[in-house]
């Protein structure tokens, strides 16, 4: 009798085994997060970009990591990584990459830059990433806004850098800041090719098609701005990093999953 009850303990341990088996790719063993069906960590899909998720640091306009983003990592549909793919396999042949500031980006993250730009006295980076801007008109300007097509899962901000890729200054809280619109031998030591302004420079020099900064940098952008057109993106005119895909598969869907 003992040893059939051992036998049907063996069974049931062995079946249970065999479900787990089964069970391990779909709960995001290798990512070690799940996501919804449709999304993709893009280092699965493209290894070699590099990634500098701001939201993740206290390096953007709030000053803090922002709600949402417990990793720096880049989450997009499946559809935008393989697109975003063969971008990056461009550039790789004359030694260039894409580098990501931001990908999907959960809709909490919106909320928190919403109270944020309501708390008026929170200026502690404005001299970088608004210096010429009043806090009070924000929202009026369009610079934050209620929702954001980050929150689709196809829409990233990103540049172009050098490879091998430069070393780059690195960001302590509390340190002196310079604004966004400066040279680039004046404003924070980027490692990218030179776009003009830095990420998120609330400012007219960083709308994408502005004459008013110099022969490289309007190369540059261009140089970015077509090869993602070529590959189904659509550039935000206000913000040269800024692109979505036109195609897009969750056009009127707005997530809220945390990045882990």
């Amino acid at each position: 009798m003992a040893g059939i009850f051992h036998m049907r303990v063996d069974k049931i341990f062995l079946h249970i085994l065999l479900l787990v088996a089964v069970l391990m790719p779909s709960i995001g063993v290798c990512s070690g997060a799940s996501y919804p069906e449709g999304f993709v960590d893009v280092k699965e899909i493209i290894p070699s970009v590099i990634l500098d998720i701001r939201y993740f640091t206290p390096h953007n306009f709030v000053g803090e990591r922002i709600e949402g983003y417990n990793a720096p990592r880049c989450i997009l549909t499946k559809k935008a990584a393989l697109a975003l793919s063969n971008v990056q396999k461009e550039l790789e042949r004359f030694n260039l990459s894409l580098k990501i500031y931001d990908c999907y980006r959960p809709q909490r993250a919106v909320g928190h830059f919403v109270r944020w730009a309501r708390d008026i006295k929170d200026t502690r980076m404005q001299e970088e990433f608004y210096p010429t801007v009043d806090k009070r008109n924000l929202f009026k300007d369009g610079y934050i806004a209620e929702r954001s097509s980050h929150s689709r899962g196809s829409t990233v901000d990103l540049t172009i850098v050098p490879v091998p890729v430069p070393e780059q200054e690195e960001y302590k809280t509390g340190q002196r800041l310079y604004p966004c619109f400066l040279p680039a031998e004046k404003r924070f030591k980027d490692n990218t090719i030179d776009m003009g302004t830095g990420f998120d420079c609330f400012h007219e020099l960083s709308h994408t098609a502005n004459p008013k900064i110099g022969v490289m940098q309007r190369v540059n952008r261009l140089l970015l701005k077509s090869l993602m057109e070529r590959y189904g993106f659509q550039n935000l005119s206000l913000e040269w990093w800024h692109y979505t895909l036109k195609d897009e598969p969750f056009p009127d869907t707005y997530f809220d999953f945390v990045i882990e």
